[in-house]
Order: C-alpha cells, then structure tokens, then sequence
C-alpha cells in the first residue's frame, strides 16, 4: 500500500459521517492490544483553546527533555500533522504500516469512523515510539469522543461556549456536561475561566467524581510567549498548572523556553509582510481574533478574506470583524459544509465581492494596502498556508 493509497481510504471513510460512541473505538483498541492503557497522557476538551493549551503543553514538556506524543485535530495541510513525535509529524511510512495493521483488524459490522481510526492509530504509533507523556485533544464534545478511553494523569477544560450545538446541544450547560465528561475518579482537573453556566456543571460533575478541580483564571507573568495574543498567557498559565497537577517535574527554565518556542501554525500567524492566518472559527473565538488584532495591529483596518461552514454562526462572525475591517472578500471552503461566496455574501456588507478560489481572492487582496486577514475556518487557514507555504506540501482536503 502507497501512502496515498492509504490516506484515499481513510480519508474515504469520513462519508459515514461523525458517530459518537465509544463502543467502535474500544473493539478497535482492544484488537490492537489496548495501547492507550500504557500511556502516561493528559486530556484536553473545550471549545476554544484547547489546541493551543495543547501546544503549549508539549512544547513545554520537550523543553524538559520528556518524549512526547501530541494528538490534535484537524489537520491544516497534511494529515500527518494530528499525530506528532517530539515535535514532529508522523512519518509516510508509519502512516502505512499503521493504517494496514489497523484495515487487518476492522469488523466490518462495527466499522469504526475517521476519527475513530486516527485515534486509533495514534495511540498505537504512540506506544511503538515509546512516548513519556501523551497529550490528546478531544476532537468533538468529550463524553463520546474516541479519545474518552483513557484514564489519564489530569483532565483539562479550556473555555466552553456554544459551538457544534446541533450535535453537542443547544446550551451552554449541555455543552459543558458534554465536555466535563472526560473527567474521571479521583483524576485531577484544571479548567480555565468559565461562564457560570459551565462552571456549575464542571463542578457537580468532578463533586461527583471525586476529583479535584482547580481554576485557573489569571495569565502567566514574567514569560515571553511565542504566541499572539494576550489570551494565550491563559492558555500558557491553564498549560503550566496542568503539567504540574499531572506530576510533571518543571523549571522556570524549562518553563521559558518552552513558552518562548511554542508553534501553533494557523492562529494569528503571519505570512509574509502582508498576510495573517487565524483559524477563528466560532463567535467567541472571533472575538478573541478582534483584540488580538487591536493589540497586534493596533489601529490598521484589514482587508478580509472571509469564508466558513454552514453550521456556524457567520453572520455573528462577521458583524464582529467589521470592527477591524476595510473590506471583505468572500470566498470558498474547500468542506461539503462550505457556505458557497455567493450565499455568503448576504451576511457581509453591501458591495463584498464573491470569488472562485482563496487564490484569485488573495491576489485581489495584496492590490490593497491593507494588511490581509485570512480567516473564519482552519479548513480555510490550511488551504492558504498550502499556498502560501509551497514547502507544507499539497493540501490533503478533509470533511474533518
């Protein structure tokens, strides 16, 4: 098997949709040996920030000298960016190998999903590289999420806001109990600052469980921070507390440099002289895009390159980027959720153009002296870093 060939079929098996459920992945594991149960790991869930949190959680604890293993979702140009080693992203030929052992253990009458699959081979490429700690982002909500198999050294919550409602529910509070639920017995939990909504659930839910819960609702000091914006001193401080909590040994100097190196491509990056990436996909997190630009950018306007998947709020979205715009160019999503330029220019000002393709809207763009912000989907953000950055490789389309 090719690589290609293997990345074809899985990709082809994200057409049966998103299934929650854990009863898949578990036969799945369990036919691979259980590799999950072997790993020293720490469980992320949220609605904004938990990738970032994420990062910063290995950064940090490579700068420590710890092998890491680091699971995030999606992908922005290759899906072999979801599962990284120290730092780096799974190779082709472990992709393959991974991905025949696991078609040879598949029962057809249980088909496991993409996401399932890919959690799968996580795990299993994760023991063979004999990582020291896994750090692992919940792809959907968390009680049903493939990565809920694991009992891990602490569960982490990052901000919990309405987003993905039609699956995960249609409150703030069933959002959180959703996502609360990676919080196992007498596991310790570190969530950062919270709606009272959500807090309230997080609370009963680790009362009920027997676990200690501690907030962390103030950013770090005294660091520099390779990440814009200063929510990500929250995200920094939520990671730190974590690490501790999962009884990882810390220095200020392990602390520094890996604060100071964290890499999270796509969020507030900037491209060039010109253009900014952010993959700002929800309302909360356009607004954390918004004073992010302020501080960044302070009072420059930004032509904006605009587009995003029918299932979240655009038209929330973009009435609050038209505080840090000049113009707005629509363009498609490269996801059969994509809202079409043409239907998307009903939620933008009067007059936006509509274009075929991110890059003809990127070339009309850089005619404008204004800085370019490309944004409202990771889907959109990976497509222009295919572009933008040749070397990424060619962009691998994904429904997820």
């Amino acid at each position: 098997m090719s690589y290609t060939t293997a990345i074809e079929w899985l990709f082809g098996t994200q057409d049966s949709g998103i299934k929650l459920g854990l009863d898949n992945v578990s036969r799945l594991l369990s036919a691979l040996g259980d590799p999950q149960a072997e790993l020293q790991c720490i469980h992320v869930a949220g609605t904004n920030g938990k990738g970032s949190v994420c990062a910063f959680l290995d950064s940090i604890a490579r700068s420590h000298g710890i092998r890491t293993g680091l699971f995030t979702s999606p992908h922005l140009v290759r899906f072999n960016e979801r599962i990284q080693i120290n730092g780096g992203p799974i190779e082709d030929d472990a992709v393959v190998s991974g991905i025949q052992r696991i078609r040879t253990l598949i029962e057809p009458e249980h088909h496991p999903t993409f996401f399932e699959i890919t959690t799968a081979l996580a795990f299993d490429h994760f023991r063979q590289e004999k990582v020291e700690l896994a750090i692992l982002e919940t792809g959907l909500g968390g009680r049903l999420d493939a990565t809920n198999v694991v009992t891990p050294l602490v569960s982490v919550l990052t901000s919990i806001d309405l987003d993905h409602q039609h699956i995960l529910g249609d409150t703030l509070a069933k959002i959180a109990a959703e996502k609360a639920a990676i919080i196992k017995p007498r596991t310790p939990v570190v969530s950062g600052p919270q709606r009272a909504e959500a807090r309230a659930v997080i609370e009963m839910t680790a009362a009920e469980r027997s676990a200690l819960l501690e907030y962390v609702t103030s950013p770090i000091e005294g660091y520099q921070i390779g990440a814009a914006g200063s929510h990500q001193k929250i995200n920094a401080a939520i990671a730190v507390a974590a690490l501790r909590k999962a009884g990882v040994p810390t220095t200020s100097q392990g602390i520094s440099d890996g604060l100071a190196n964290v890499s999270w491509p796509g969020r507030f990056q900037q491209c060039g002289e010109q253009i900014i990436l952010d993959g700002a996909h929800n309302p909360s997190a356009i607004d954390r895009l918004v004073t992010t630009w302020k501080e960044e950018m302070g009072d420059a306007s930004a032509t904006i390159i605009f587009g995003g998947l029918r299932d979240k709020n655009l038209l929330i979205m973009s009435r609050s980027l038209t505080e840090i715009a000049q113009r707005f160019l629509a363009v498609p999503v490269q996801n059969r959720r994509a809202m079409p330029p043409a239907e998307l220019i009903s939620l933008l000002p009067p007059g936006t153009p509509s274009f075929e393709s991110l890059a003809d809207a990127i070339e009309a763009a850089q005619k404008f002296e204004n800085p370019i912000l490309i944004t409202g989907s990771l889907f959109l953000v990976g497509e222009a870093l295919s572009l933008l950055q040749p070397s990424r490789g060619i962009l691998q389309r994904s429904n997820q």
